[in-house]
């Protein structure tokens, strides 16, 4: 019998996950990173909402944010949806969430190295939906004006 070390267990691991298959849990992240929140609060904590940004300039350096600068920045999440994204990206690996004992308490999120990976993807998405969507809104326009 040939033993494995960890490494390698992780390898074939990772060269078995295909997310076509019905039972691969790569399906479940994929559901979770394509969520509008978590592709917001990963732009928000990575630089991106930095005032007076189109989101052509890539300098802004992530930083930590705290619960209240998110969820002003996030218009129309609600307090239940913005702590059950923060939390379950935190169970994920894509930031940490730091308690510092002050009156009242501050909590504050920032990206980890592996949410800081994710956000390069998402900034490229959301710039594409800001960059494109009048032509979306006219695309959907002319369809529906031959459809109906």
């Amino acid at each position: 019998m040939t033993t494995s070390t960890a490494a390698q267990k992780r390898a074939r691991a990772k060269a078995e996950y295909n997310a076509f298959l019905a039972g691969c849990p790569s399906r479940q992240l994929l559901d979770r990173i394509s969520d509008k929140w978590v592709v917001l609060i990963l732009c928000a904590l990575g630089g991106d909402n930095r005032p007076g940004r189109s989101g052509a300039a890539h300098d802004d350096a992530p930083k930590a944010m705290r619960y209240s600068e998110i969820s002003r920045l996030l218009a129309g999440v609600s307090q239940k949806m913005l702590t059950q994204t923060l939390r379950s990206l935190e169970r994920d690996g894509l930031l940490t969430r730091t308690v510092t004992p002050t009156v009242p308490v501050t909590v504050s999120y920032e990206l980890t190295d592996l949410g800081l990976s994710l956000h390069h993807m998402t900034r490229g998405l959301r710039e594409w939906a800001q960059t494109h969507m009048a032509e979306v809104l006219e695309n959907r326009e002319n369809h529906d004006a031959r459809t109906s």
